[in-house]
């Protein structure tokens, strides 16, 4: 598919909220390709654009200066399966049932059928779609929770976190892996749209298939007169920590830096992809993170630069992420720190090709007047923090308007590391209810350090309190969906063998380590 020509371009006039924004929009033939990266557990201070000294990561840093990037971009959970809900659904992860925590191998539930994705509504608009990696929005008994469900019309990846599952050899050639993970669950399984193909998956392996099945993806999708949208859901950067011939001792970060390294060349790998089959120009790219980064595995983890905390917690490292917008020609390359959340790439994108939204609450919001203004400003005024366990009975422990920051509950969490130098960032920092509020003015102290004297901030404290009992009011929450368990559920490519998770094993590396794994089995901390 050819990329349109400035002269094929024709725009739409959008009245947002008092902002009048020149939207592009493509002729019908042409709309834009959409391609979304989500890394996972990349923290705010992983990357090499943002000011880590040792990280190795040129493609995303090429992207990132042909693009627009973020340094205000969030996500709406501190872990992952409800982050990415909201990507997929524009909508904070408690509407549709993804919480408390994440999904593991035997939850019977996932992301509802009723929820409309992202991929469904560009169906609608006449694009193919695909997803290549992470899923870990539910798997089910019977595989319908599957993204082949959920509007995607191709899936290969692994549907869950690899730890998840029995470690078994992350480096090349093959040496054990450095983090806990859980024997307790079959194999790490792989599938190619609903087909377990590969248990246990091969981890050094795996992002060069990933790479494959994108860029071969892309390449024939570009041949076609129809757009498409590719959601690319790496496992890299959570622990524990792989790396294949290719990028074993590849960096000075170590472990976590050589992860990292072959994440940025699948990048570059899918950006190369998208300049050989001319259709760069003609492509919306968005790369962020799901969540902040595991702190829990120290020289192993990743880093949230100056923010406080990690993955896990309501601090700003747990949930503000990297963003990095591309489309050459139309979204002018630079630096903003206007307020935006993962959720706002469901209207900006639903917005950009046409779509009808659903008749449900979105959470979204259009994020056009950053990207395509000459005079970029965000029409999000304020977020909300869920932590990972959300309570109906709590509610969001934060609330941001526009640069305050209102801490209404706050409490530690593991994948902050029991060690952190900051007893804040600790499980044993229990939940703890502020009235008042603690109140950080985060584009002085983004490392939120020195709370204002609440006396002198009166009408904030009343305007984030305002918003935090609106919120949290007017919540639906949905039924939980990683409530039910049943060992049914855990994806097995010999159903009904015995002895049953250690059995389920087929494809590539088909084999067992071992008569019987247990929790000494390559869990080296």
């Amino acid at each position: 598919m050819a990329a349109p020509s400035v002269g094929v371009l024709s725009f739409r006039l959008f009245v947002l909220a008092g902002f009048v924004t020149l939207y592009p929009r493509t002729l019908a033939a042409t709309l834009p390709n959409i391609v979304v990266l989500f890394a996972d557990d990349l923290g705010y201070g992983d990357l090499e654009i943002y000011g880590h000294p040792t990280s190795s990561s040129p493609n995303i840093n090429e992207l990132a200066l042909g693009g627009l990037r973020f340094t205000q971009f969030y996500s709406t959970s501190p872990v992952c399966s409800p982050s990415r809900a909201s990507l997929l659904t524009g909508r904070y992860q408690t509407r549709s049932g993804i919480w408390p925590g994440v999904l593991v191998p035997d939850c019977t539930g996932g992301l509802p059928s009723n929820e409309t994705t992202i991929a469904e509504l560009l169906k609608k608009q006449g694009y193919t779609t695909s997803i290549v990696g992470k899923w870990h929005l539910g798997v089910g008994t019977n595989n319908e929770h599957l993204p082949l469900n959920h509007g995607f019309d191709s899936y290969f990846g692994v549907p869950y976190s690899h730890d998840m599952c029995p470690c078994r050899t992350c480096f090349y050639p093959n040496d054990a892996c450095y983090n806990d993970c859980d024997p307790e669950y079959s194999n790490c399984p792989l599938f190619q749209n609903s087909t377990l193909v590969e248990q246990p998956v091969d981890l050094l392996t795996l992002d060069e298939r990933y790479s494959q099945h994108a860029t071969s993806w892309i390449a024939e999708k570009a041949t076609q007169n129809a757009p498409f949208f590719l959601y690319l859901a790496f496992q890299h950067t959570h622990h524990p920590q792989y790396a294949s011939k290719q990028f074993r001792n590849s960096t000075l970060r170590g472990m976590f830096g050589d992860s990292l390294a072959a994440l940025d060349w699948t990048v570059g790998q899918v950006m190369k992809q998208l300049r050989d089959s001319g259709i760069m120009d003609n492509t919306f790219v968005f790369f962020t993170s799901d969540n902040g980064p595991s702190l829990r595995n120290e020289n192993r983890g990743g880093n949230a630069g100056l923010l406080k905390c990690g993955k896990g917690t309501t601090y700003e490292g747990g949930m503000r992420v990297p963003g990095i917008a591309h489309w050459p020609g139309h979204i002018k390359p630079g630096r903003t720190t206007e307020l935006a959340s993962i959720m706002d790439l469901y209207p900006t994108i639903a917005n950009l090709v046409g779509a009808k939204m659903p008749d449900v609450t979105i959470d979204g919001i259009d994020m056009a007047p950053i990207l395509f203004s000459d005079t970029p400003k965000s029409r999000r005024e304020s977020f909300f923090y869920y932590f990972t366990f959300p309570d109906p009975n709590v509610g969001v422990y934060a609330v941001r308007y526009k640069q305050y920051k209102a801490h209404f509950y706050t409490q530690g969490e593991g994948n902050s590391d029991a060690k952190n130098h900051d007893p804040d960032c600790r499980p044993s920092a229990k939940l703890t209810r502020h009235d008042p509020p603690l109140l950080y003015d985060l584009h002085v102290d983004p490392s939120e350090q020195f709370a204002l004297n609440t006396t002198e901030y009166q009408d904030i404290v009343k305007k984030t309190t305002q918003l935090y009992n609106e919120f949290n009011a007017n919540m639906e929450w949905g039924a939980s969906q990683p409530a039910n368990h049943d060992t049914s559920a855990e994806p097995c490519c010999n159903k009904g063998c015995t002895p049953f998770p250690e059995c389920c094993h087929c494809g590539k590396d088909g084999r067992l380590i071992g008569n019987k794994y247990s929790s000494k089995v390559n869990r080296l901390k």
